[in-house]
């Protein structure tokens, strides 16, 4: 079953990945005060509580603010999903989140249709808006695709890493993309044609990248912002776009050793 493709997620989020503690309650609150209405945790950060925190100290209505989190490898059982998610909506200090992910394709104690049946099922009773997968390569993605309503593949997507096989998945079956690392964990920052098309608008680098991905159909990007200048210097990719043949440059730096977040139980990414 596709999803519309005029998707709400909003296309730049505030991503939590690695942010703890009163950093992230004061990061969450005050990405929300400055604009961002998208914020992505996952049970494996061990932040729920905090962002939670920091979603009720912003004041801002629930109802306008995107939540993911996501489901981790070792609640991968039907039970186990339900439960898993029932604690995560206690601890953000919600009744729903918008969407819930499969946050790697790591199957040890359920085939992928049980698991994502479990996950229609909190669909169903209303304790997520939107379910979908994270880290799952074009094939098994296809695979999800045809078993339930995938709203959103959340993958690594930057200039260094060609996603071309995954993008053509999820615009055959209207699925959003989410990049995360997109900045390559920083690699983009000294990148001299990235600097070279910023400078033309008076941009940085990592601006570049940015709109270089909100700017393709049906993609939106989390990155992780730990200070009050970069959530500002992010959110201003809105100042500007990117022409078709600098995007086609940027498209071009995509290399075969791109790839920077592969942990050792990552699948096979071919």
């Amino acid at each position: 079953m596709p999803v519309d493709q005029n998707t709400p997620i909003p296309s730049l989020g505030f991503g939590t990945w690695q942010i703890k503690g009163q950093d992230c309650v004061h990061g969450v609150r005050e990405a929300l005060n400055l604009g961002y209405r998208h914020i992505d945790t996952a049970q494996a950060y061990e932040n729920e509580a905090e962002v939670g925190q920091g979603l009720k100290a912003s004041g801002v209505a629930r109802e306008q603010i995107w939540l993911t989190t996501k489901v981790w490898i070792s609640s991968l059982e039907p039970k186990a999903i339900v439960t898993s998610t029932e604690e995560s909506l206690r601890k953000l200090g919600v009744d729903h989140v918008d969407l819930l992910l499969v946050h790697w394709p790591i199957f040890k104690q359920a085939t992928l249709a049980q698991i994502l049946e479990a996950f229609v099922g909190l669909q169903e009773r209303g304790l997520t808006r939107k379910i979908g997968v994270s880290n799952f390569p074009a094939a098994l993605l296809d695979q999800a695709a045809q078993l339930a309503p995938i709203f959103a593949n959340q993958v690594e997507y930057h200039p260094y890493l060609d996603q071309s096989p995954v993008l053509e998945v999820c615009r055959k079956h209207k699925v959003h993309l989410t990049a995360y690392s997109p900045l390559a964990r920083g690699q983009v920052l000294q990148d001299p044609v990235l600097q070279e098309i910023g400078a033309k608008t008076g941009h940085s680098a990592a601006q570049v990248a940015l709109r270089w991905l909100v700017q393709q159909p049906g993609v939106s990007a989390i990155p992780k912002a730990s200070s009050e200048k970069n959530r500002k210097a992010n959110l201003a990719i809105s100042e500007f776009e990117i022409s078709a043949d600098d995007m086609a440059r940027v498209h071009a730096l995509a290399r075969p050793d791109g790839r920077v977040i592969d942990p050792p139980f990552a699948p096979n990414w071919d």
